[in-house]
């Protein structure tokens, strides 16, 4: 029963994300929105929703079902893909680059800001 609650809940909130996104014409996925919202509750909160742990868990354990459907529709554009596969290959490798540089440039700095607080006193 916890799982379908879970459930109910973080779809609730994927709704009320893609409400929100119509109602004001944001131009962002409703369910990120739905995600944001559910996290800003879950800080007020100040604790975890157990239901939710549990839907959680058990969507993520099954994470890999859910990229079938993404796949087939990569399917059915193959002709497309085949078509233009050369700006593809080099979008995702320039931006696999670029992420990563910036990933550690981020790294870089959160490093040396978290570690010029800490002090050796030897």
């Amino acid at each position: 029963m916890k799982f379908l609650n879970g459930l109910t809940l973080l779809l609730i909130y994927q709704l009320a994300g893609e409400i929100g996104v119509r109602a004001f014409q944001w131009p962002v996925p409703g369910p990120v929105l739905g995600m944001l919202l559910l996290f800003l509750t879950l800080l007020l909160r100040k604790g975890r929703v157990s239901s939710v742990d549990v839907a959680s868990t058990a969507l993520l354990s099954h994470l890999s079902l859910l990229f079938v459907p993404a796949g087939v529709g990569m399917m059915v554009h193959f002709n497309y893909l085949a078509d233009e596969w050369l700006p593809i290959v080099v979008a995702l490798v320039l931006g696999t680059v670029v992420t990563m540089m910036i990933s550690a440039a981020i790294m870089q700095g959160a490093s040396q800001l978290f570690s010029s607080g800490v002090r050796d006193d030897d």
